[in-house]
């Protein structure tokens, strides 16, 4: 089922315990006024519509109760904001399990939509299935609202799996992801030949091979983006450690940018494709940071545009 609508008074009840423990970070919901409602957009095999910002948890493997109370808020937080995509992955190590436990502590299972991976590494759809199987139990939830075959392994026997078991009602939509530039010709393929409801792609205002192909095709194709490593990865290293100590330029106050995180989210939302953008939280403050990104103005094609040349005489 759809996520479902909470009201401030839920919010306050489900960020309240995070809050607690956070002290320093900057509240979500202790304003004198609410905040602007976050941004939304449809998924196009469905019109469902999600809110602009998500959470990737490649990194939530807590081992302190402060890390695991972290993880926590946000997960209470992002609901509470009205904000709902959890992606996840069987390869995150322990994240599957502990977003199972901690939403059931929290108690908002049913206001969150939760992705996860598949692949088939042996080539089999017995193991598809069984890794489904077992993604289920540590997520606690009998149906998933997204798998995706990760990396494109075993794409093959796994997206008439995925068809089937959308078809039994376990799982919602389906789709793939990549995180890497020389998939992108298979990647492409790939989404010329299936039908898929979501795609998942790094992109960054540092990294912007995705844009060339890959989200023009979405976007005819009438596929969902979620976008991962908008902060950087490995091929382009981490954009905050570029840009320290460097202001804000002029131009992000056309779309209220506050922070360099909201900049670098808001390039990325500007481009028409993007369903949803999965930055890593593993904080309170980090949470409320982002989601500043997916409220009020988004930069438009000529703005993107001088965001680019910026950054590329700037910091590349």
């Amino acid at each position: 089922m759809p996520p479902t609508p909470i009201d401030r008074r839920t919010a306050l009840q489900l960020a309240g315990a995070a809050l607690i423990t956070a002290p320093a970070a900057a509240p979500l919901f202790a304003r004198d006024e609410a905040p602007a409602p976050l941004l939304r957009r449809a998924i196009p095999s469905s019109g469902e519509r999600l809110g602009v910002i998500g959470v990737g948890t490649n990194r939530y493997n807590p081992t302190t109760d402060e890390e695991r109370m972290g993880r926590k808020a946000v997960l209470a937080g992002l609901s509470a904001a009205g904000a709902s995509v959890i992606d996840t992955a069987p390869s995150y190590g322990e994240s599957e399990r502990v977003i199972g436990d901690l939403l059931a502590e929290i108690g908002n299972r049913g206001r969150c939509f939760l992705a996860t991976k598949v692949t088939a590494r042996d080539g089999t759809r017995a193991e598809g299935e069984a890794m489904l199987e077992a993604s289920r139990q540590r997520l606690r939830s009998d149906r998933l609202d997204l798998v995706q075959v990760h990396n494109l392994v075993g794409t093959e026997v796994l997206l008439p799996l995925l068809r089937e078991q959308v078809a039994a009602k376990r799982i919602r939509y389906l789709g793939i992801t990549t995180s890497r530039d020389p998939q992108y010709a298979e990647f492409e393929q790939v989404m010329a030949t299936e039908r898929l409801d979501f795609v998942q792609v790094d992109y960054s205002i540092a990294n912007r091979g995705a844009a060339e192909r890959l989200l023009p095709l979405a976007k005819d194709r009438g596929m969902a983006v979620l976008v991962n490593m908008p902060f950087g990865g490995p091929r382009d290293g981490n954009l905050f450690g570029k840009l320290k100590d460097r202001p804000l330029p002029d131009w992000a106050s056309e779309v209220g940018a506050t922070s360099w995180a909201q900049v670098l989210l808001k390039y990325i939302l500007g481009h028409t494709a993007v369903t949803c953008v999965i930055p890593g939280m593993t904080r309170l403050a980090n949470l409320e940071d982002n989601l500043g990104a997916g409220r009020g103005a988004l930069p438009d094609a000529a703005l993107r545009g001088r965001m680019e040349a910026w950054w590329d005489e700037n910091i590349r």
